[in-house]
């Protein structure tokens, strides 16, 4: 027993010994190769490896992948091929030509040809935004919005019937080809923000700020590279000074007035310390990387920068001017300690359905009564006008005074409370047109593939109840708060509708068989022109005849049901709803001076009509400044409170 226990111990020995080489042998590599790293680092030898460049954190977010995702699903964006890579480059070397050595540019010129900036083409893509061609809010805290149909299924508009939609064209494509494709991607993604940041985008002017920021540039793409070589420690702690003091000195200037005196001789002793570091051998690689690397930063700043404007634009389309607001609150205020007005002295004229009667929705003192103003200015006779403004609760009672207190000739004008004088049950709240853009590229002809926006206006859920608040009425005129009338529209009740039920100006650069990836595939006719809101002739009579409420909510439903979802569904019923019930009114309205910088002014004086939609209504800072006094000069100036409240500066 004891030799076969000795027997035993060989057999279990051997192989714990060599278990225990092996980790020895495993201890010692770690030890190499911790020791082999730093010195790598030290070295400077990890720059040979190979490495895909300055990562685009930000643009690899979900959030930016999802947007991305939509972009190539709605084929909206544009493959860049390599002759436009290389483009890409040479725009680089062509920027910062004069800072950089000859040997980087022949490098950069030949990494060119070679495909090496991948990443940055890959960006290039994406900056064509999202697919989202939505406009989800109106100006003025207006509940419009709808979405948009994406761009996979519209096809190429035929020439369009509206007075301005060649202006449209020709602020939706410069003619410089790369600044069209930036416009029209950010109109994609921004909607008629991008019009305005175009229109009022100015040129640095800054001499020596733009000296210093592109000197700063140079000195940060150099640094690292400088910092590595023991030889220069002393030109590498001269160069990390200069660049913090430019960047102390920038951080608090944005003119060159606000530099301190001492900015020209900064920029001396930079341009000194930049002949020095040009003159020092360094690898071309690290100078490459490190400068890819603060272009994409800048870029990406300047995405961040973009953004931040767009959010501050549709902020300031979305709210109320403090103006406006205070002079709703002082009408309301009023309303009450005032004497009492007599209500009823037109009272007969609201039912009598012999007279001229014009519907306004709005929520907006100012916007309705210069429609009415307006109106009544060009009229040749008024005692047989009858307008109805249509309001919300918040507004209903500053409205009355309003409309109490000034007169409008002989015309009459009735105040409606929407949200309470409704015969609902359950009143739906004040909704004004939907307004949204629709943005989509043709197929036909690849040479003019080019992304195309078109804004428009709609019918929106009030629109629904005209037939029932005004059951004693056979026709009216519909006019959105944001026109101007310019002639008499005594013209519009000799009109023959015919079988039709709304007289309507038609926009045919929009088809319904280009939305009908949102409308569906069959019940209505492909070759249908869309329609605005803005000025519209309703034969009630006739629209109770065919139900058009009931078809109206039918839709409504089956569209809430098929989508999950009661979002952004009214102008797609809207235009079902009326398919084939569209008579034209040709050369009434000139259109998009809320968006267009570009319509003639020949065409705006002779227009019977001028509609402003889009964001940039009159009543707002942002509105299109050579548009606004054809509606400031229909605001009543005298009024007092106007005074109290600013709405005149």
């Amino acid at each position: 027993m004891k030799s076969g226990g000795l027997g035993a111990v060989p057999s279990y020995g051997v192989p714990a010994k060599r278990r225990w080489r092996g980790l020895v042998i495993a201890v010692l590599g770690l030890v190499i190769l911790s020791m082999l790293v730093p010195l790598v680092f030290l070295l400077g030898l990890h720059n040979g490896f190979h490495s895909s460049g300055y990562v685009y954190e930000q643009k690899n977010s979900p959030s930016n992948q999802k947007s991305l995702e939509s972009y190539d699903r709605h084929d909206v964006g544009h493959n860049e091929s390599e002759g436009e890579q290389s483009s890409h480059v040479k725009e680089l070397i062509t920027k910062f030509e004069p800072t950089l050595p000859k040997d980087v540019l022949e490098q950069y010129a030949h990494e060119g040809k070679n495909n090496t900036i991948d990443k940055t083409a890959s960006d290039n893509k994406q900056r064509g935004g999202s697919a989202n061609t939505i406009d989800k809010t109106a100006s003025d805290g207006k509940q419009r919005g709808s979405k948009v149909p994406p761009n996979d299924v519209l096809q190429s508009p035929p020439t369009s019937n509206n007075p301005s939609s060649d202006h449209i064209e020709q602020a939706t494509h410069p003619k410089t080809s790369s600044t069209n494709e930036d416009r029209n991607s950010c109109q994609i993604t921004f909607g008629s923000y991008c019009l305005w940041q175009q229109e009022h985008r100015q040129e640095m002017k800054e001499t020596l700020i733009k000296k210093l920021k592109d000197q700063l540039f140079v000195t940060r793409a150099y640094y690292p590279s400088i910092a590595k070589l023991p030889a220069k420690d002393k030109l590498s702690r001269q160069l990390k000074q200069n660049i913090q003091e430019m960047e102390h000195m920038l951080s608090e200037s944005t003119s060159d007035a606000d530099l301190p005196p001492v900015a020209e001789s900064y920029s001396k002793k930079m341009e000194n310390t930049i002949s020095r570091i040009k003159s020092v051998p360094v690898e071309c690689t690290n100078v490459d990387k490190k400068l890819r690397q603060i272009f994409d930063l800048t870029e990406d700043e300047a995405k961040f920068h973009m953004k931040q404007s767009a959010f501050l634009y549709k902020l300031n389309v979305l709210t109320m001017p403090k103006s406006l607001h205070c002079l709703s609150l002082k009408l309301t205020v009023e309303y009450f300690k005032s004497p009492q007005y007599d209500e009823k002295a037109n009272e007969e004229k609201f039912t009598d359905s012999s007279l001229q009667h014009y519907v306004i929705f709005s929520n907006n003192v100012l916007a309705a009564s210069v429609v009415i103003n307006s109106t009544v200015f060009h009229a040749k006779e008024s005692l047989n006008q009858v307008f109805h403004v249509l309001t919300d609760r918040e507004n209903y009672y500053a409205m009355k005074l309003w409309f109490l207190r000034n007169q409008f000739k002989k015309a009459a004008v009735q105040v409606v409370n929407v949200e309470q004088d409704s015969q609902m049950e359950n009143p739906l709240p004040l909704s004004l047109p939907e307004e949204f853009w629709v943005s989509f590229r043709g197929y036909d002809n690849p040479s003019t593939n080019q992304i195309r926006t078109e804004y428009l206006s709609i019918f929106s859920d009030s629109h629904y109840l005209l037939p029932d608040l005004f059951s004693n009425l056979k026709k009216v005129v519909v006019l959105d708060d944001d026109v101007v009338i310019q002639q008499d529209l005594s013209a519009l009740w000799n009109i023959d509708l015919g079988d039709k039920v709304n007289g309507a100006e038609q926009f045919c650069s929009v088809k319904l068989g280009q939305l009908r990836s949102y409308l569906g595939e069959k019940g209505f006719s492909h070759s249908s022109c869309a329609w605005m809101s803005g000025l519209n002739i309703i034969d009630l009579g006739r629209w109770r005849e065919l139900g058009l409420t009931q078809t109206y909510k039918k839709l409504i439903k089956e569209l809430t049901v098929k989508e999950g979802s009661a979002e952004g569904i009214a102008w797609r019923a809207s235009l079902l709803a009326f398919e084939n019930r569209i008579h034209p009114l040709d050369k009434w309205v000139v259109s998009g001076l809320g968006h267009n910088y570009t319509i003639e002014s020949q065409s705006i004086k002779t227009a019977p009509v001028l509609h402003y939609n889009g964001n940039m209504k009159p009543w707002l800072d942002l509105g299109i400044p050579q548009y606004k006094s054809y509606w400031k000069k229909f605001l009543n100036k005298e009024d007092q409170l106007l005074s109290e409240c600013n709405v005149n500066s």
